[in-house]
């Protein structure tokens, strides 16, 4: 299979210019130049930085240059320090995947998509040059199917109008429910040869997200180990998640969860990438800072195999803090065996 060469382990800058406050004092703080030297201590290749369009753009569109900067600085301490980047917009006006920030309309509405466009093609004409380094992603997690045929069109627009300015940047899509890997087959075949299939992986959300407070339903309370049985996951899904995964019944009942859990998972996206000859990329994957240190390393050990197994290329969420950091202080213990699987 195609692979997404030189953004083969990286991390994820999530908390920065995204799902944050949008502070001039979270910009210049959260992350820092020796960050960026530290992840290439820790022998990363690259690193996914999410940003808001309220990073780059008012109220009525125009533009910030000062949040520019910020972007500038990315791409400026990547060079330095050897690293690739990937841009990837996380919210734009009138869409964001978590319902909490009240954007809408996006899907509905063909001024939105034109600012969209527009801001892409600021994107493109700021960053195209750094093609050698730099990716990359229209957006952020796609939500309901329902928009799956407006998205590949608007996808596709977009493609065309950073083509003009940036013939040979690598450009990342993926598909609904938040990227799913079920989504993939449903993408417009890749636009050139320089388009990546983006999927995200969480799975087993049940595990992953134990005791998350947003996901609805779930008890804030609740934890449990990764070693258990496929029956065993079934069951407490069925009872933690509001939309429990029936992926889960399809394995025996007594077998206990492991690395073949994700191949299985990731078949169906590995037949449509080898058919269309497109590189998959997975953006974020990542265990809840519920979970134990030691549980985690393990969930990390079966996917990371996978991932080498298929030559697939990921970022984990996330480098520090939003409930899923690698560099807290609570994965001292196996932080050293954990990198050596990212």
């Amino acid at each position: 299979m195609k692979q997404m060469n030189g953004f083969m382990h990286g991390i994820d800058l999530g908390g920065w210019l995204s799902q944050c406050d949008h502070s001039k004092h979270t910009y210049d703080t959260f992350i820092v130049e020796s960050d960026l030297a530290k992840i290439k201590e820790w022998g990363l290749d690259h690193v996914r930085v999410p940003v808001d369009y309220e990073l780059v753009e008012d109220s009525n569109g125009a533009y910030i240059e000062d949040g520019f900067s910020y972007i500038d600085k990315a791409v400026a301490w990547c060079r330095k320090y050897g690293l690739n980047m990937i841009l990837d917009l996380h919210k734009t006006y009138g869409f964001s995947f978590d319902l909490h920030y009240n954007e809408n309309g996006f899907f509905e509405n063909e001024q939105y998509q034109e600012r969209f466009y527009r801001l892409w093609e600021e994107f493109a004409k700021r960053y195209g040059s750094n093609s050698d380094i730099l990716c990359f992603e229209l957006l952020n997690e796609v939500t309901d199917k329902e928009y799956c045929d407006i998205w590949n069109e608007v996808s596709t627009r977009c493609i065309k109008r950073i083509r003009a300015i940036a013939p040979d940047i690598g450009i990342l899509i993926g598909g609904y429910y938040n990227n799913s890997v079920d989504a993939l087959k449903d993408l417009y075949p890749p636009y050139d040869e320089h388009v990546i299939y983006n999927f995200h992986c969480y799975e087993p959300l049940v595990f992953t997200h134990q005791g998350a407070p947003w996901i609805d339903g779930m008890d804030t309370s609740f934890r449990m180990h990764l070693d258990n049985t496929y029956g065993d996951y079934s069951e407490l899904s069925k009872k933690q998640l509001p939309h429990p995964s029936a992926f889960l019944d399809s394995f025996d009942a007594s077998e206990r969860m492991g690395t073949e859990f994700f191949e299985r998972w990731l078949g169906e996206a590995v037949r449509v990438a080898e058919e269309r000859n497109v590189a998959l990329y997975c953006g974020e994957y990542g265990v809840i800072d519920r979970a134990t240190p030691e549980d985690t390393l393990e969930w990390y050990r079966a996917i990371c195999t996978c991932f080498d197994k298929l030559g697939i290329g990921r970022a984990a969420w996330n480098y520090k803090k939003m409930d899923f950091g690698i560099s807290d202080e609570r994965m001292d213990g196996i932080r050293g065996e954990l990198l050596k699987l990212l």
